[in-house]
């Protein structure tokens, strides 16, 4: 017998059709250019884009398009015998970029998309029907940009029970909260810087009020508690109220202020929350800096896991895009959620009320005499019991800033008292009401 086994037929290219050339879209076609010999190598055959599809085919995106095949209608993609994988880059959660997802599915090709609004909303659809063809869905960089996060915890921790997962999931956030924290900005200037650097769209909402963090910590819920998908049950309050006092009075009480993902799941269900929190300072969550994404999982053989990276931008999520991609070429994929759909069950809500823990509550109130004793009163009528109290005089906002920290209670305790100081007429504005986080 022959010492060395005959070699075996080099396998085809996989091809590859994207729909979507923006930013994301243009990075892909320029990494799949710039590293094809190095990426053939580690997928066992060449990746090849045969088609693309967007709104303008006339648009200058800074790269050229012309050696591939252009479709002005994106179900071509689907029906085009040459493609094996369709990459979406569209975004939204329904529209177009659904469609073309269930099509690509339903007609067994393999799907690559960076849209996390998408899966958040209809990814369990989307997992059974992949399951039905057998074809892959791979979702890598809708959740932390290039951070390796889905896998790390799909394949490389999939052995270990996961107690919690939490984390900086949005980059436009933590670049604002990195402005005020360095700065000394207020919310609406470091917004502004955020803007002015391509990091926040003209409407911020969907970053600054949690939504975006919201949809990336429901998908991390599912993968690591086995849960179906529920992006309703996740509450999600953004930074949009914080003022530079709360940043100060966050770093002399030795903590520093983070809008945190966090997902946990005990014997009463599944809590899921994105909220701005104070960090301990000593906690690698509060060394994370400017747009970048941290994401933490806590296994119970594996410990303490922790990713850091560029949560967004061209050259990340299309590290991410094309990774994906790698793992089809190498017929290296199984069940979008780590299990099949039908194994994942539905864990009731949590009673986020009976979470217990300190808090951080800042109030602006009138500069008048028995204002302290009616916020004491309240406090002490809804059950809270206070740590220290703070007056640091006058603010920008035209009124005495106050500062409470609870001691450990369940959260109801907290929101029945500002419920009561709701209804005074020497409060100005809404109170900030932030977890302190024992990490």
């Amino acid at each position: 017998m022959s010492p060395h086994p005959a070699p075996t037929a080099p396998r085809p290219p996989l091809r590859v059709a994207l729909a979507g050339i923006g930013v994301v879209g243009g990075g892909v076609v320029r990494l799949l250019e710039a590293n094809r010999e190095l990426i053939a190598r580690r997928a066992g055959r060449s990746v090849e884009i045969v088609a693309v599809s967007a709104r303008d085919r006339h648009k200058d995106r800074g790269i050229d398009l012309t050696r591939y095949r252009w479709e002005d209608d994106m179900d071509a993609l689907v029906a085009a015998d040459d493609v094996d994988v369709v990459v979406e880059m569209i975004g939204g959660a329904d529209g177009s970029a659904l469609t073309l997802a269930r099509h690509a599915l339903g007609a067994g090709k393999a799907l690559v998309t960076a849209n996390k609004a998408m899966i958040a909303h209809h990814g369990l659809d989307l997992a059974r029907l992949a399951e039905e063809r057998d074809t892959p869905l791979k979702y890598e960089a809708a959740v932390a940009g290039g951070i390796p996060v889905i896998k790390a915890i799909r394949e490389g921790a999939s052995a270990n029970e996961i107690a919690r997962v939490y984390g900086i999931l949005n980059g436009t956030c933590n670049y604002i909260l990195t402005q005020m924290e360095r700065n000394g900005a207020s919310f609406a200037e470091a917004l502004g810087a955020a803007q002015a650097e391509g990091y926040a769209e003209a409407d911020p909402a969907f970053d600054v009020d949690g939504i975006d963090a919201a949809h990336k910590l429901s998908i991390l819920a599912a993968l690591c508690f086995g849960t179906r998908l529920d992006i309703g049950a996740v509450t999600a309050n953004g930074i949009r109220n914080l003022i530079a006092a709360d940043i100060r009075e966050a770093e002399a009480l030795g903590h520093r202020v983070r809008l945190i993902g966090m997902a946990e799941r005990n014997e009463s269900g599944l809590y899921q929350h994105v909220q701005p929190c104070l960090v301990p300072a000593d906690h690698p969550l509060a060394y994370v800096p400017g747009a970048l994404n941290a994401v933490v999982a806590e296994g119970n053989f594996v410990g303490r896991l922790f990713f850091e990276g560029a949560g967004a931008g061209a050259g990340p999520t299309a590290s991410a895009i094309v990774a994906d991609i790698i793992d089809i070429a190498r017929d290296e994929y199984g069940p979008a959620f780590a299990m099949p759909v039908d194994s994942l069950d539905a864990a009731p809500v949590a009673d986020a009320g009976a979470r217990v823990g300190k808090h951080y509550v800042r109030l602006i109130v009138e500069d008048r005499i028995g204002v302290l004793a009616e916020i004491a009163t309240a406090m002490r009528d809804a059950g809270v019991s206070i740590e220290s109290f703070i007056q640091r005089g006058t603010d920008e906002e035209d009124g005495v800033v106050i500062v409470l920290v609870t001691h450990a209670g369940p959260a109801r305790a907290i929101d029945a008292a500002l419920a009561i100081l709701a209804k005074s007429d020497h409060v100005v504005g809404a109170p900030m009401l932030m977890p302190i986080l024992a990490l």
